[in-house]
């Protein structure tokens, strides 16, 4: 158990190390302004980073620009990668129900907690706590027995769209050509964090002895939601793909605004904007 944990701890910090390093050498370029590039950069939690990177003097527009500029990059090569390795067919993922049954007790005290926790926040000035304090309140909660969270599909159908919607109008036609500038070197960032988590996997499969599928899928980085769609339908251990997903997810979430002070004292710019 300890060597399992010493494993998925590694490679964790591995992956958002090489992520840390591509993004300081964009910051260093001034390829994005400030340190939009190391929130973009970071290898997971899209919509978190994106929301949280605004609250610590980044270019939201942009970040979600490079987050989900990678996260295409990641379903397709994954999807690609999957379909190649297996030729037999695997679970069909589950149907997803728009309109399930709600818990409507459990879905107020859901909301009731996201509302007191973005208030706290907010009265206590917690950068990026709108999104920490629920995350944390709640899984706590939650793990104690004291909460059973209630999100149903069409709350997050919802609340991913007034995200896109809040960053999307405001692009400006000088946003978009920052954007089509930064294109090719924002690309070759992204293919090289792929190809170093390729390598993971590699080392993953061949020390360990985890199924090279399965040691892909886990190392990819970032898209955990795409990523466990694509597991779902391959033969892979699931439990052991998203627990490093997850798992990569968590410690982004709580060490990426320390991460990105951090590389902008190194870096040595100021967090301007575009």
């Amino acid at each position: 158990m300890a060597d399992d944990a010493l494993l998925f701890l590694s490679l964790i910090f591995a992956i958002i190390a090489a992520a840390g390093l591509l993004g300081y050498v964009l910051t260093k370029l001034q390829v994005l302004p400030g340190t939009t590039a190391v929130w973009g950069s970071s290898p997971g939690a899209a919509a978190a980073m994106t929301i949280m990177s605004e609250s610590y003097g980044a270019d939201a527009r942009l970040v979600a620009f490079m987050q989900y500029l990678r996260v295409v990059f990641v379903a397709v090569a994954a999807s690609v990668v999957s379909t190649l390795w297996t030729s037999a067919e695997g679970a069909e993922p589950p149907p997803l129900i728009f309109f399930p049954p709600v818990d409507w007790p459990a879905f107020a005290a859901t909301i009731a907690l996201t509302g007191l926790c973005a208030y706290g926040a907010a009265r206590l000035r917690i950068q990026g706590g709108t999104i920490i304090l629920p995350l944390i309140i709640g899984s706590t909660l939650q793990g104690l027995g004291l909460l059973t969270i209630e999100l149903p599909l069409w709350l997050l159908a919802i609340s991913y769209a007034l995200i896109g919607w809040s960053i999307g109008l405001r692009f400006t036609p000088g946003i978009m050509a920052h954007a089509a500038r930064a294109l090719p070197r924002v690309a070759a960032s992204i293919l090289t964090l792929m190809s170093i988590c390729g390598l993971m996997a590699f080392a993953l499969h061949k020390l360990a002895g985890v199924d090279p599928l399965t040691a892909y899928l886990a190392t990819s980085p970032g898209g955990a939601d795409s990523v466990a769609i694509i597991a779902a339908s391959s033969d892979v251990d699931m439990p052991f793909v998203m627990a490093m997903q997850v798992g990569r997810f968590l410690v982004i979430l709580l060490t990426g605004p320390m991460l990105a002070r951090f590389i902008a004292r190194k870096s040595g710019l100021a967090m301007n904007r575009v």
